[in-house]
């Protein structure tokens, strides 16, 4: 894993005290972060930045300060479902049942990575097969680049998608390193990943797997 990835995920453990309790401070102008808790990615150091609102507000447009930095949105969809080929996942080369796809703005190519218990794990993409898994769910191919992810849950009775900001699925990452156990995970481990994922429902708008 990457130095840029071991940033991402160290930002991206599970929820945190309240920010009153961690005197935190926004990254960017230091002043202290009040309830409303936001990230804003740095794309040249690939790192998720915690920041207030006002600085968060300043990066939401795209090209603000020459580029570099991006605010991450806070809208999640969700389709159930979806009709993914099964020979499309086998391709990716995913060994669980789920991973986070998202286009890296500075390799200027679409990148996918699983959780694991040493963190977030590259598995090699081919432009195939991310076509394929755009064309299975078009409702959700308006990703925005470096902050939007497209996380894939296979389930026991097909595929579920979700478009979600990139700091949700460094989340999960985070959360799979620290409880994960053992070969199999353990009883814990899998309960919170499927708690996870049922959060993700609840506050996703739902759209239709045929777009």
């Amino acid at each position: 894993m990457t130095g840029g990835l071991r940033r991402f995920v160290r930002g991206a453990v599970p929820p945190p005290p309240p920010t009153e309790q961690r005197g935190e401070r926004c990254e960017m102008c230091a002043e202290p972060i009040g309830e409303w808790h936001g990230h804003v990615v740095d794309i040249e150091g690939r790192g998720l930045m915690c920041t207030c609102r006002p600085c968060a507000l300043l990066f939401t447009k795209e090209g603000a300060g020459g580029g570099r930095f991006k605010a991450v949105p806070e809208r999640y969809r969700y389709a159930a479902d979806v009709p993914l080929a099964a020979a499309t996942w086998d391709s990716i080369g995913i060994p669980v049942g789920m991973a986070f796809f998202f286009t890296n703005s500075a390799l200027g190519h679409t990148v996918a990575f699983y959780p694991s218990p040493a963190g977030a794990t590259e598995s090699l993409l081919s432009l195939e097969a991310w076509q394929d898994l755009l064309a299975a769910i078009p409702a959700l191919a308006d990703l925005r680049s470096d902050v939007e992810a497209l996380l894939v849950h296979k389930t026991d009775s097909g595929f579920e998608f979700f478009a979600v900001p990139i700091d949700a699925c460094y989340q999960l990452v985070g959360l799979v390193r620290l409880r994960w156990k053992g070969f199999d995970g353990g009883e814990e481990a899998w309960a919170a990943i499927h708690q996870f994922f049922a959060d993700l429902r609840e506050r996703s708008e739902r759209v239709a797997a045929d777009g």
